[in-house]
């Protein structure tokens, strides 16, 4: 397929999966559909498309991490302790489970492990609210430390993730300490520089109308290229300059959905296409790819045993499938190990074990509700004062 097929292919992709997903009450859905799409269509993707559309989706991958930032208002420190305690013993059970899988279906390296178990421990909090939201049978206060958790896993893995990543890229050497520290520094002058982005945010959703969407997104752009030049990688630029940034609101409207129609509608799902279309398709059907399988039905039954017999989380039997949506997550995981020159094979295990993990639980999950297809990300410290939920593609 040439650049004219492809891009017809992706408009209508772009057009129709959003609106298919919420029509069946799983909007969160649509990153995953992405990903499948893009599996199916890459044999058929000519090689300069297939390079354009890769290189498209950084920009997207940039996004991603700022939208995850923005979902990511941390509540105080004495309601939060514990859940943090909770989700941390949560993640710490199932590490030994993921790392072996990892080091012997994907064949990573130890640090790779790591990588795979900050990912599949995670949670994506835009992704599970819809269920979270609609769950039948949770006592209020149940509800919302459940909702604290999600938020608490979604926490330690992008932490885990930037400093892992970190290790991946440069092994453990002395350096590593000045590069951490170096990190540290940089994120602190992005909270200090994000103080006065606030306001210039401020004033653009106040003051401009027809290029507000393009002056935010490229705003950012610039900031995550001059961390880039600082040295922080430009997708952990993203994702703290989010994170500081996760408090504006305009009109009683959160940032992310005035971003939406160049985000969420276009650079977002591209950046989920392009992953489908760097797995191999000769991947699925090897002892690796139906290892993704195995791997993710070993993790569901491990946390199915963990919250029936030793750590119940509250609700039902089934209650633990709200920690499991975690596709934004490995996407991260496996865009960051295909950036670094992993082999696409142990990538797209990774990926392919998340969008495993992810599909039924979203499928086994309460739909949502008709009314209740708003744009917006949750304010976890505020649950039951939040009017618009979110989801990872509903307003896509």
């Amino acid at each position: 397929m040439n650049e004219i097929e492809i891009i017809i292919c992706l408009l209508l992709l772009f057009m129709s999966v959003p609106d298919l997903c919420g029509s069946v009450g799983r909007p969160a859905l649509a990153y995953p559909v992405f990903v499948v799409s893009g599996l199916l269509l890459a044999p058929f993707a000519e090689p300069a498309v297939h390079n354009m559309l890769v290189e498209a989706g950084h920009v997207g991958f940039l996004l991603l991490l700022f939208e995850v930032g923005l979902e990511i208002e941390l509540p105080r420190l004495r309601v939060f302790a514990r859940p943090l305690a909770r989700a941390f013993f949560w993640s710490l059970v199932q590490y030994p489970l993921v790392f072996a899988l990892a080091y012997v279906l994907a064949g990573l390296r130890p640090v790779g492990c790591f990588i795979a178990c900050a990912a599949f421990t995670g949670c994506s909090v835009g992704m599970g609210y819809p269920g979270w939201k609609n769950y039948p049978g949770l006592a209020p206060d149940r509800r919302r430390q459940i909702l604290l958790m999600m938020l608490a896993l979604e926490i330690f893995s992008i932490v885990l993730l930037s400093v892992e990543t970190t290790l991946y890229q440069s092994g453990v050497r002395w350096v590593l300490v000045a590069q951490l520290a170096g990190i540290v520094a940089v994120v602190g002058f992005i909270g200090w520089f994000s103080r006065h982005l606030k306001t210039l945010f401020g004033h653009i959703l106040k003051r401009t109308t027809h290029w507000r969407v393009h002056l935010i997104v490229l705003l950012v752009l610039v900031v995550c290229a001059i961390g880039q030049r600082l040295g922080l990688s430009a997708i952990k630029t993203a994702f703290f300059l989010g994170l500081f940034l996760s408090r504006i609101t305009h009109e009683g409207r959160r940032l992310e959905h005035f971003i939406a129609p160049i985000s969420r509608r276009f650079l977002i799902p591209i950046f989920f296409f392009a992953l489908g279309l760097q797995i191999p398709r000769e991947f699925l059907f090897s002892p690796p790819g139906l290892g993704a399988f195995a791997a993710a039905a070993a993790v569901l039954l491990l946390r199915w045993g963990l919250h029936r017999f030793v750590f119940s989380i509250g609700g039902d039997r089934r209650a633990f499938l709200l920690l499991c949506p975690n596709l934004t997550i490995a996407a991260l995981a496996a865009g960051t190990l295909l950036h670094e020159g992993t082999s696409a094979r142990a990538a797209s295990w990774v990926l392919l074990t998340g969008l495993f993990i992810t599909i039924p639980s979203i499928f086994l999950l309460p739909g949502q509700k008709e009314d209740e297809g708003a744009p917006g990300l949750p304010r976890p410290n505020r649950p039951a004062s939040r009017s618009h939920p979110p989801s990872e593609g509903e307003s896509m």
